[in-house]
């Protein structure tokens, strides 16, 4: 075994995108930081217990929480830091204070995400969750997104509707929509991309260990932005992998969303 390999055997493809969404809470010191999907929620509550101890947790009610609830825990297991009432929700979304990461049905070169239907907006194929959140979200706080399975029908050319609002269409609503609007990393399970470029395309920041650039490419559907000097994301110390496997998800839960090779 490496020196990053704890106990019961090597790196996984699910625990390299654990460490990629922890990654991607970096630097936002007291801001709620709020996962969304078992391996968001794995990788937030690790960047927590390792790099970024100033991280306000909730508790998936109406708290928030002190300690590093596994996904699927029982709420009742938290140690609360603050009552967290729904109407107080949205003085921390308003303000910039908040970072979430969302699931995306589809998302685009410029961030621009789709979760409401599949198809014509007047009579789509599939019903999906609806808008939720998503306008509020990307136009008021950082916003990431998280794709189980890259592939050409999540990556695309075009969202069929606008849930969550991408670089270029924040652009177009002004200094008023710009103000907090920041959508910074979309993980997947083959890479790490992120909009770091002059016009705010998507680009490729990293590869998966046991990934290609080719590969990436072939799985997106639209022109990537692919840099001379593409990194491979980096895998967990033995430390974080203690955290993953023996505190915050000892089940193994985030094999449901990207199972062992």
């Amino acid at each position: 075994m490496t020196e990053t390999d704890h106990n019961d055997g090597a790196i996984t493809r699910a625990e390299v995108c654990c460490i990629a969404v922890a990654e991607a809470f970096r630097g936002d010191g007291e801001r709620l930081c709020n996962p969304i999907g078992i391996i968001p929620m794995i990788g937030g509550r690790l960047a927590r217990e390792s790099f970024e101890p100033d991280l306000v947790m909730t508790d998936g009610f109406g708290g928030f929480a002190a300690n590093p609830l596994p996904p699927g825990a029982d709420p009742a297991g938290a140690v609360l830091e603050a009552w967290n009432p729904y109407p107080q929700m949205f003085s921390v979304l308003w303000n910039g204070r908040r970072h979430v990461m969302m699931g995306a049905t589809q998302v685009d070169r410029f961030g621009n995400q789709n979760i409401a239907c599949i198809g014509d907006w007047h009579q789509p194929r599939s019903q999906l969750l609806g808008f939720r959140g998503a306008p509020g979200n990307t136009i008021n706080h950082t916003t990431s997104y998280w794709v189980p399975n890259h592939n050409p029908k999540v990556l695309v050319e075009a969202v069929d509707v606008v849930c969550g609002v991408g670089y270029d269409r924040a652009a177009a609503l002004g200094a008023t929509a710009s103000r907090f609007h920041e959508i910074r990393r979309v993980v997947t399970n083959l890479a790490v991309l992120d909009f770091e470029t002059p016009d705010n395309r998507m680009r490729i920041r990293s590869v998966h260990p046991g990934v290609t650039i080719d590969e990436v490419v072939a799985a997106t559907g639209f022109d990537l932005v692919v840099p001379d000097d593409v990194a491979e994301s980096r895998v967990p110390t033995g430390e974080e992998l203690r955290l993953i496997r023996e505190v915050i998800d000892p089940r193994g839960l985030r094999y449901a969303e990207v199972p062992k090779a």
